[in-house]
């Protein structure tokens, strides 16, 4: 497994280095089997470490989990210990994701946008209606099924997830409603 291990103005000494590579190994190894590679990353703030670890796995899905502490082994060891009860509680989904599919996980193309925020607060009505767009970023459309996609969208702790439904290539997308349940979005089913 390939580590990426930084610090956000912080120095990342070879202890601290050894020591994630090997808990964390440890940890992913035995609840996922196969990850090809892990992005770690120590920030301070305030008086408190934050440690953010994402683990992509061959299957072509991700985990993510974030740690904080007032020491910086501490941090991570809170952040390993949510990565490993996260994929404890998926091991039998994981094993099975991997099992039944023959190909790894096809992604395709597509595009990220993040826009601006407005600026003012001032009731005057704005001389456009588009908001602008301050970045751009190219970004992967997994291929996945309904099931797969839920699953990998919880791993990775995101809100939403766009996908390519494998059963008729057509881009669906998964969400946490604010109840907690999970949203679909089928375009394809609205006649």
């Amino acid at each position: 497994m390939r580590y990426q291990i930084s610090g956000k103005q912080i120095d990342i000494g070879e202890a601290l280095q050894s020591h994630v590579k090997a808990e964390l190994g440890e940890a992913v190894a035995k609840y996922a089997g196969r990850p090809t590679d892990a992005v770690v990353t120590f920030s301070r703030v305030a008086h408190e470490f934050v440690c953010e670890a994402t683990v992509h796995l061959s299957t072509g899905l991700s985990a993510a989990a974030k740690g904080q502490a007032t020491e910086i082994y501490a941090a991570f060891d809170a952040c390993a210990q949510k990565m490993e009860k996260q994929l404890r509680r998926y091991k039998r989904r994981l094993k099975d994701h991997h099992q039944g599919r023959a190909q790894p996980v096809e992604f395709g193309a597509g595009s990220a946008y993040i826009l601006a925020a407005s600026e003012g607060t001032d009731e005057a009505e704005p001389d456009s209606l588009q908001p602008m767009i301050i970045a751009e970023m190219e970004t992967k459309i997994p291929s996945l099924s309904v099931g797969e996609a839920v699953m990998q969208m919880e791993l990775a702790q995101a809100p939403v997830l766009v996908f390519r439904n494998e059963k008729h290539s057509g881009v669906n997308v998964v969400y946490r409603r604010e109840d907690g349940n999970i949203g679909w979005i089928d375009p394809r089913n609205n006649g």
